[in-house]
């Protein structure tokens, strides 16, 4: 099935607009990849003007960047702890920008997009000193 992003024939009140031409090729969208973790498994797809997207549909590992030390760790994602943008999602294990995920070396929040970089970038977070 085919997302369409073009005219749907129908007005925000309900009514009826008259369609004055077929469905276009670059009207044409994809469906939500939800990257999962598990076994790295990435799909290479062609975009408009010849680019190329990397969607990530499940990852194993995160870059970590450690703010205090400027350093970037290559660590092994272990579990989602949160997920603002769906709170039904942390159950799923899906990662998406903003996520909270446990690693090897302590939480980090992802600042990448993985169904749509291909790869999970983070950065620590600070324990609070009390």
């Amino acid at each position: 099935m085919a997302v369409w992003h073009g005219e749907k024939g129908k007005k925000y009140t309900g009514g009826l607009i008259h369609l004055r031409r077929k469905k276009r090729k670059y009207e044409l969208g994809q469906l939500p990849v939800h990257t999962k973790i598990g076994k790295e498994d990435k799909k290479i797809i062609r975009m408009k003007g010849g680019k190329f997207k990397i969607k990530s549909h499940s990852v194993k590992f995160a870059n970590v960047l450690n703010p205090s030390t400027n350093e970037i760790q290559k660590v092994k994602i272990l579990d989602v702890v949160a997920n603002p943008a769906n709170l039904q999602w942390v159950r799923s294990k899906i990662i998406t920008k903003g996520t909270i995920v446990k690693t090897e070396i302590g939480n980090a929040r992802v600042t990448s997009r993985p169904s749509q970089h291909g790869i999970v970038n983070a950065i620590i977070l600070e324990k609070e000193k009390s």
